[in-house]
This record gives structure tokens, sequence and C-alpha cells, in this order.
């Protein structure tokens, strides 16, 4: 299928990585011009090379900018004044008691996750107006909803992200952008790989069998019973960043294999 995203522009924050690095190798298959972001430079650069070694005539850029300082974010800018698709996927948590976690990382968690995504968004979201088309992305989570009791900051900052993208999806009314949010499950991202293959060796096991009790004894409402693949949730992503996701506006599309329950 065409999804039309030849030439589009497209700013992913937090994209060395993880689902923003699928994201953005899904969107440079669809032809769009990409740029992706990182905290270091030297992060950004490996993360360019890695994409150029299979895409290596594709249109990708990188830019270095660390969420946690107002300065970085506002020299995105001028990087930023034609970007067709947003996708706000930047973000940083912590496992910690209620008890704890301080005043500090609540904040900390609460200016890139959160923050990040209004500021870009105050950014291009004038122009998309003005050209009458664009995308707007929020990169949520299952925890926004599911709240497990050593992640309530990180759990509060993906709610409030819910907020935002909808009060921004109602200032696109009957207009040609849209703003919506995908909520991930657990996916096996690098990071879930590294933590998988720490608790085997600590506890003696295989990396299937841990995989496996996560979901019988910790998220225990999946019904996909698995890990997502990054690829899962990076093609509905790209999707939605088309065209031809014209009629999804204000929606928070689920990817948790239905572990947060309801019919809606």
């Amino acid at each position: 299928m065409d999804l039309q995203l030849q030439d589009k522009s497209v700013f992913i924050s937090g994209s060395t990585s993880g689902i923003g690095f699928g994201i953005a190798s899904w969107l440079l298959k669809e032809g769009a011009s990409v740029i992706i972001n990182g905290r270091t430079d030297a992060s950004v650069q490996m993360a360019v090379d890695k994409l150029k070694d299979t895409y290596p005539s594709y249109k990708l850029k990188g830019i270095a900018a660390d969420f946690k300082r107002h300065a970085d974010i506002m020299s995105l800018k001028e990087e930023l004044t034609d970007v067709d698709v947003l996708i706000n996927n930047v973000g940083i948590y912590s496992s910690e008691s209620f008890f704890s976690i301080t005043d500090e990382t609540w904040l900390e968690q609460f200016e890139v996750n959160v923050m990040s995504g209004v500021r870009l968004s105050r950014m291009v979201l004038p122009t998309m107006l003005s050209k009458d088309w664009g995308r707007i992305i929020f990169v949520s989570s299952e925890c926004a909803s599911l709240v497990p009791e050593d992640m309530i900051s990180y759990s509060t900052t993906k709610s409030a992200m819910h907020a935002v993208s909808r009060g921004l999806a109602h200032m696109t009314k009957g207009t040609g952008v849209t703003v919506n949010t995908i909520m991930p499950g657990s996916t096996l991202t690098e990071g879930a790989e590294s933590f998988l293959a720490q608790v085997a060796a600590t506890e003696n096991k295989s990396v299937e069998d841990v995989s496996a009790d996560f979901f019988t004894e910790v998220r225990t409402s999946s019904l996909l019973q698995r890990f997502a693949s990054v690829d899962e949730i990076a093609s509905t992503v790209c999707y939605l960043a088309s065209p031809l996701s014209s009629a999804t506006n204000g929606a928070t599309i689920k990817l948790e294999g239905g572990s947060t329950g309801g019919i809606l």
C-alpha cells in the first residue's frame, strides 16, 4: 500500500533507538524525509549511520537536543519551520516507590515527557494550520491507564499527554491537520531485551521463560500475552502519519495488546 508519504518532512523526538528508531525506519521506507533526534551528537550520529546502512539514498538527518534543557528545545525552532509530521516520542521513566521518588524526578519526567510535546507542537502547529495539512502524533503508554504503583510519576505524565493531544485536536477542527495519540503496551525494544536478559541471568532462567513469566505474573491483563515488536507499533504510527488517516483525529489508538481493558 502506498501511504502517500513521499517527501513528507517528519521530526521524531527521542528516535535513536527503540520505538522512535523503528518509526524512523518505516517512514524512510515510505519515502518520507526524516529528522531523528537524540540527546547527544554521538548517539544521533550512530543512529543516522545505522539507518543509512539500510537506506543509503533516503533523505535523513539527525539533530541532537536534550529535552531536559529548555535551550536545546528552542534551538530546534529553525530546523522545524516546515515539518509536515511531528511525532512526540521522547520519554523518560523511573521505577521507584511513591514514597521515595523525589520532586525533582517528578518535575524532570514532566519536563521531558509532557513539555517536550507542548513546546514542539507550539512550534509546528501554526504552519500546519496555515498549510491546511499536518500530523501530530503523541506516543503514550499503557501505563497512562494501568498506573503501576512503582511508576506513578511516569503514568501521570503519560495521562497528561492525552489531555494535551486531545486539546490540540480541537484546535484543528475543520482542517486537514490531525492530532492523535498511540498507546503502546509492553514492547520488545533494546531496553526491554536488556532487562529480560539481566533478569534471566539473575534468576538462572531462559529469556523466553522470563518473558512468559512477565505476562503470567505482572501484565496479567494482556490479551496478547507477549511483547509487541517495534515494527507492530511503528507500522501503525506510519499509517497515522499518512494522508490516508484523515478521518482519525483526537483519538487514542491502543496498541497495548488489550491490557487496559474496556470497549473504548
